[in-house]
């Protein structure tokens, strides 16, 4: 276990919930919370602490008031930025999103030069793509959270659906962490089932719906974004990586060639294993998923030009 370190910079509800997950699973030796408010880092860090002497494994949870705390890493999950409010812009939002992010990840490659990183803050697939571009690290190094949680969600909606076989649920979303994104019922199955084997078309196109409104949903009714799920989503891939599990989940990677995109990242299946993504699969699609996924790469390429426009990489 010594050594396995993982660093959470953003101590929010996302960040603390993922730390919280890790800390009971046992995941890691040691989790550091990094906060630009650093009473939030050190409080949610005691409390954490304080529940993990009930976990079947000992883990450290601690925090840092500054980056340099963050040091060596295996794996560095970003949380950090700002939600959309009142009459910002999408513009708005990528620019100081984006700027928080290059900050953060100048701190992470002077500090963890040799880690993971895994993106969770939004736009998502546009933050991981900046992150590519701030650090220059093999693309293997550096992936985002999208897919791992929008499959949790549409898992979800099809046991709302069918009504059974929770646990064996097997789904598939990929493109972006949006209203483009692509859940692909035809790769879903309950205990080896194909879904299409139990659900109408009809019912798969509101499985699709829905899944697309997940979050949307819980901001509803809850007025801030879910936390519960991403969390957990967080802590999935972390310990896929820090075990050497080699399982295969859809994450936002950098595409150099795969689905005839280069230099954007989208949410694909992926290998994830100890040097982060260990492969990238490529599905066969047939023309209408050729054009939903044409459609989700152009929404991640639209975010990626205005951060060029206001000449952010400069």
């Amino acid at each position: 276990m010594v050594g396995r370190r993982v660093g959470i910079v953003g101590a929010g509800l996302v960040g603390a919930t993922a730390a919280y997950s890790l800390a009971m699973l046992g995941t890691c030796h040691e989790v550091i919370l990094y906060d630009i408010v650093p009473e939030v880092a050190f409080g949610k860090a005691i409390d954490i602490g304080q529940s993990a002497s009930y976990s079947k494994k000992g883990t450290i949870i601690s925090a840092v008031e500054e980056p340099s705390g963050l040091k060596d890493c295996d794996i560095v999950v970003i949380t950090a930025g700002v939600p959309r409010k009142g009459d910002m812009t999408r513009e708005d939002l990528l620019l100081i999103n984006a700027k928080i992010m290059k900050d953060v990840v100048g701190n992470i490659k002077v500090h963890s030069p040799n880690a993971v990183i895994i993106c969770v803050s939004n736009p998502l697939d546009v933050m991981t793509y900046v992150i590519h571009r701030m650090t220059g690290w093999e693309k293997n190094r550096i992936l985002g959270m999208a897919g791992t949680l929008d499959s949790a969600r549409m898992a979800y909606q099809i046991q709302k659906k069918i009504g059974f076989g929770s646990s064996q649920i097997k789904s598939m979303v990929i493109g972006d962490h949006g209203q483009n994104m692509i859940p692909l019922p035809e790769l879903s199955s309950v205990g080896g089932v194909p879904l299409s084997q139990l659900v109408s078309a009809d019912a798969m196109e509101e499985i699709t719906r829905k899944t697309k409104e997940g979050g949307a949903e819980i901001v509803k009714y809850l007025g801030t974004s879910a936390y519960y799920a991403p969390g957990r989503s967080i802590a999935v891939m972390v310990e896929a990586i820090l075990d050497d599990s080699r399982i295969v989940m859809p994450s936002s990677v950098l595409l150099e060639g795969e689905y005839g995109y280069s230099d954007v990242t989208a949410g694909v299946p992926v290998v994830l294993g100890a040097k982060g993504v260990e492969k990238i699969i490529e599905l066969d699609f047939d023309a209408a998923r050729k054009a939903d996924f044409e459609k989700s790469v152009a929404s991640i390429r639209d975010g990626i030009r205005i951060l060029e426009e206001n000449n952010f990489f400069a």
